[in-house]
């Protein structure tokens, strides 16, 4: 590994990762960390921090994304 230890050449991986292929990363470590039951210590994360993580929950891409439409409103709704 030489010098630098297997989480700096990580981390200097990601760094370079565009934001796409970063979100499936960090989608993939959730499902490795729910996997293995490894809690993270959320209570210690900034603001900064958990407003990122929202943003990015919240405008991420998937492939389950649903459209609806007005018609599909209607349909529901009429009485």
């Amino acid at each position: 590994m030489g010098m630098l230890s297997l989480r700096e050449q990580l981390q200097k991986q990601l760094e370079l990762l565009p934001e796409d292929v970063l979100n499936e990363v960090a989608d993939f470590t959730a499902f490795i960390l729910a996997r293995r039951q490894i809690t993270v210590a959320y209570r210690d994360w900034s603001d900064a921090q958990w407003h990122e993580f929202a943003l990015g929950q919240f405008v991420r891409e998937t492939d389950e994304d649903v459209e609806y439409t007005l018609d599909d409103a209607e349909e529901v709704f009429s009485v």
